[in-house]
């Protein structure tokens, strides 16, 4: 059995439970792949795209709905070294991807204020239009149950608002495409131990800010995220059902215990209810 054949069957057999009934999950919960669509599955060189990239693969094989699939790596100003890496994985896993080249890192590094917010703005920009290009309706990211929890928790830290990020969303500037997250139940511990299983060796966020972030004592003074990767495992270590319990806020919000909110753009407030009652 070749290698790459032994991953796909890895993910249905050893990962069947933590990885493979998750994506499944997800998929149906929120109709994120249906009859007809044309995926763009967004490659970014990391552990979670080239893990969706391979779950695609498999749904396509065999799952109950007919659809197309595009594996797109944006290149945003990868080093040789980076980028050679991409290809070397893919090449290994059997992903057909299809590279294209922007000057990303080059426009934001000299920007002081929120330079990762500009980036990943222009990323998404970006792989909407290629993904366009190519004929697709959907572009799929890499985002896990991890990266919703530390949402949550940095918009009510630092931005001082409940939101989530998403499991599907329809794309404003772009008509017709939709963002969909099909590991949204996944948790980065499986990932992590599904690449390390397989002896995979992939990058990491190779802009030069997360390589600044690699050499830092200190992540967490660099990346707010990282700091919520802390908090949440000292979460963890106190209780096994705190960050399974921050994920369920987002489906609990009772509205009639909440000061103000924001809908469509419009602000609701408490007071516009309480003289009626």
């Amino acid at each position: 059995m070749e290698r790459y054949q032994e991953i796909e069957r890895g993910l249905i057999k050893r990962f069947r439970k933590p990885i493979w009934r998750k994506f499944i999950m997800a998929l149906k919960e929120y109709e994120l792949v249906c009859q007809g669509d044309r995926v763009a599955v967004c490659i970014s060189g990391g552990k979670d795209s080239m893990l969706l990239a391979k779950c695609m693969q498999e749904l396509q094989r065999h799952g109950k709905y007919q659809f197309d699939l595009e594996f797109l790596v944006m290149d945003p100003g990868y080093n040789e070294e980076n980028r050679e890496n991409i290809i070397r994985n893919a090449e290994m896993l059997h992903i057909p991807i299809h590279i294209f080249k922007t000057e990303i890192f080059d426009t934001v590094v000299d920007i002081e204020d929120n330079p990762c917010y500009l980036c990943a703005r222009m990323r998404r920009g970006y792989l909407y239009k290629e993904a366009g290009r190519l004929g697709c309706n959907k572009i799929a990211l890499g985002h896990h149950f991890d990266d919703v929890i530390e949402t949550i928790l940095m918009g009510m830290l630092y931005g001082g608002q409940f939101q989530t990020m998403m499991p599907k969303l329809k794309s404003t500037n772009h008509p017709g495409m939709e963002l969909i997250r099909p590991l949204y139940y996944v948790k980065e511990a499986d990932i992590i131990n599904w690449r390390d299983y397989h002896d995979l060796h992939f990058i990491q966020c190779a802009c030069r800010f997360t390589e600044s972030y690699a050499k830092a004592e200190n992540a967490a003074d660099i990346s707010k995220r990282q700091e919520m990767k802390q908090l949440i495992q000292q979460f963890r270590e106190t209780s096994s059902v705190i960050e399974s319990n921050i994920f369920k806020s987002a489906y609990h919000v009772n509205l009639n215990t909440v000061i103000s909110y924001k809908q469509d753009g419009e602000e609701h407030h408490f007071l516009e209810k309480f003289d009626r009652q």
